[in-house]
């Protein structure tokens, strides 16, 4: 049931609609996100459960740490989920303001083991079980950054209001009793994302993570690159598997792929890993474009009906090993909104030619490009930024 008052959290964003009784709305500012955030978080009367991958000691970590703080010093039960490595260099003791108040702060992380590998990289609040925020962005400034910040990650936030956010809490839910247990069972972990299902046919939360099968959300993701006739995405990182690379090449012989991928990253590994492929999607009419206006951060992907929004790129590490989160929406006028939105970014982009790619493609780059794919598809990005092989790199 929804909480009193919060029709009227959801200010006018660039793309709005109504779905199987779900308010939705994208926010592609960085400003907006963060003043929608500390906004939701004010208002909350009884109930904050948030989950993020970086959660950063900086001038926005300090504001939202602040109003969680604030939140649960009102008697607001406020349970904050973060990464252990994506949050390691935000020392424990930034979050004692929270604690002292009332607050849960649990930390994902699982050690030296041949788990070490695995990230929580979900991004998603819910207040009072009522309203949800998710998408790719991280707590800290840059993710907030306005457009115009060349050092600043383009990205983008979708809030939920209305059925579809009882599957976020009960998530939350499961996710917060799992990290409670004093000993975590790994089978526990992949059982719990295995069986989770959200109700509804038009919205469906899907979660990915180390699974012996494929998770939810790719094996989802399958069926609808297998089954569509066309597809568009804008995607952080991209290097998948043999397997989606066929499914995506097929699609884009059926009915067109495109892609805008970044020109640069504060991990030019990653960039490199994506130009290994750029031949082999040229060479089957895939287009490709790489955005330079700033940082790409967004996790975004139109098929036919369908967008995904979320926590995911199309990678390796999101496909099979971080705990990911995805909202599967089928509805055709949302679809086009959001295929009109990657559009935009395109048009801000440099469309990858043969030329253009058979230029960079020297024996030096390719040797570069195969390191970078095998840095990125086995070894964590941690070490990746500190082995760019040479790689173009923002600080």
């Amino acid at each position: 049931m929804m909480a009193s008052g919060y029709q009227t959290q959801i200010e006018p964003a660039d793309i709005s609609a109504n779905v199987a009784g779900n308010r939705l709305c994208v926010i592609q500012s960085g400003p907006e996100r963060l003043a929608t955030l500390l906004k939701l978080i004010d208002n909350a009367q009884n109930h904050i459960a948030m989950i993020t991958y970086n959660f950063a000691n900086d001038a926005a970590g300090q504001a939202v740490m602040t109003a969680l703080a604030r939140a649960a010093g009102r008697g607001v039960t406020v349970h904050l989920s973060i990464d252990d490595f994506g949050s390691s260099k935000t020392a424990q003791s930034f979050f004692a303001p929270l604690i002292d108040a009332g607050g849960v702060v649990q930390r994902f992380g699982v050690g030296w083991s041949r788990r070490y590998l695995v990230r929580n990289h979900q991004k998603l609040a819910v207040f009072d079980r009522a309203i949800a925020l998710m998408g790719g962005f991280n707590i800290a400034d840059a993710y907030f950054a306005p457009r115009s910040d060349p050092g600043g990650w383009r990205d983008l936030g979708l809030l939920i209001e209305g059925p579809a956010v009882e599957a976020c809490q009960r998530w939350c839910d499961g996710l917060e009793q799992w990290m409670a247990q004093p000993h975590q069972s790994w089978r526990a972990l992949s059982q719990l994302i295995r069986s989770f299902h959200s109700d509804g046919h038009a919205l469906s939360l899907l979660i990915g993570g180390p699974t012996p099968r494929l998770s939810p959300w790719a094996r989802q993701l399958r069926q609808d690159i297998s089954l569509g006739s066309s597809m568009t995405a804008a995607m952080a990182y991209f290097s998948p598997n043999a397997g989606f690379l066929r499914r995506l090449s097929a699609l884009a012989m059926r009915g067109g792929t495109s892609l805008i991928l970044p020109a640069i990253s504060d991990n030019g590994a990653t960039v490199g890993a994506s130009r290994l492929f750029y031949a082999y999607l040229l060479k089957r009419q895939v287009r490709l474009y790489e955005y330079d206006a700033s940082l790409l951060h967004t996790k975004i992907c139109v098929i036919d009906n369908i967008t995904y929004i979320g926590s995911a790129n199309l990678d390796m590490r999101s496909l099979y090993v971080n705990v990911e989160l995805m909202l599967r929406i089928d509805d055709a006028d949302f679809a086009e909104k959001c295929r009109d939105l990657i559009q935009d970014l395109a048009h801000q982009s440099t469309m990858v030619t043969d030329d253009i790619h058979k230029a960079r493609a020297t024996w030096l780059n390719r040797i570069r490009w195969a390191l970078s794919w095998l840095m990125v598809g086995v070894i964590d990005y941690g070490v990746t930024r500190r082995l760019n092989f040479g790689l173009p790199k923002r600080n």
